[in-house]
This record gives structure tokens, C-alpha cells and sequence, in this order.
């Protein structure tokens, strides 16, 4: 079930409010085939970035996988009982901190389908009560249940900027 507005920050509606009411671990699934349509792509056209200063699209699939990761890690530690408030984290700063340009392309496509993986099986292993829980993200509530959508929806919308600025 989507969830309610007052179970996460105002800043992932977008993402949210683009899957609209969708089976969610159907959607997880499906964007696996979306993510592997990119294993046409070269290395050297994966180096591609549609304008300086934007992100190459081996750097976005990068990006994919560090918050696909980071959300997860909150969805299982407010899922457990996590009561510390876990940190934010700068997207920005992470990729301008490591090497995906220098990694094969098939590499991250293989990674981010792997996380994906790992990610479904965290979800089906909850209850529904597991994903009502709540916790404290980036100095804000969220629960566990906007954690997977945003997860969805954040993917989403990547796949829509590669889509139509990059492919």
C-alpha cells in the first residue's frame, strides 16, 4: 500500500507520487529489466554527460546504487527498532569520491541489479507492521514502507533523465 504523506519528508513526494498505485515489489522487479535494456551501452558512450558538470551515465547508475543502498540500510535499521536518528548523506559528495568512470559499465549494471536483488528479498522478509515503523532519517520521520517506495520512485526518475537527456 502507498504510503501516506505524513510517513515521509515532503522533499520524496516526487518520487513517490510518480508511481502512482502500483504493486510495489512488482515495480522492484520490473525496473531489473529496465536496468539491464544498459547492457548495450559501451563504455565509452557510458562515459557520455549531457551538459559540464552533470553526471556521466556511469556516475548515475553509481549514484543508483550508493541510495538504493543508503535507503535500504534505513528501511532495515528502522525495521529492527533503530531509534538513533541515522545520518544524511550528500549524493553529490559520494560520486565525486569514487572511481565508476573507471569501472566497466557491465560492472555497475551488475551491481546495481545485485543491490536490487538484495533489496526485494529485505522487503518480503518484513511484516506489515515491520513497515509501518518509523524512524528518524536526515533529521526527519519516515518509515520503512516510503523507504521502499522511494527507493522505486528514485530509480524512476533516474531512468527517465537517462531516457531523455542521455540516450
Amino acid at each position: 500500500m502507498k504510503p501516506h504523506t505524513n510517513e515521509y519528508p515532503a522533499y520524496y513526494a516526487k518520487y513517490i507520487d510518480a508511481l502512482g498505485e502500483v504493486d510495489l515489489t512488482s515495480i522492484l522487479i520490473s525496473q531489473i529489466d529496465e536496468i539491464k535494456t544498459l547492457s548495450s551501452l559501451t563504455d565509452e558512450r557510458a562515459l557520455y554527460r549531457y551538459a559540464e558538470g552533470k553526471w556521466s551515465i556511469k556516475e548515475v547508475l553509481g549514484h543508483l546504487i550508493d541510495c538504493e543502498r543508503v535507503f535500504a540500510f534505513r528501511a532495515m535499521s528502522i525495521a529492527r527498532g533503530e531509534q538513533q536518528p541515522l545520518p544524511g548523506f550528500d549524493e553529490n559528495a559520494y560520486v565525486a569520491n569514487t572511481s565508476f568512470d573507471a569501472q566497466p559499465v557491465s560492472h555497475l549494471i551488475e551491481e546495481l541489479i545485485s543491490v536490487r536483488h538484495a533489496t526485494i528479498t529485505l522487503l518480503r522478509s518484513l511484516t506489515p507492521d515491520e513497515q509501518l515503523r518509523s524512524g528518524t532519517a536526515n533529521g526527519k520521520p519516515i518509515t520503512v514502507r516510503a523507504l521502499f517506495w522511494i527507493i522505486a520512485g528514485h530509480v524512476k526518475h533516474h531512468a527517465e533523465i537517462l531516457r531523455t537527456r542521455y540516450l
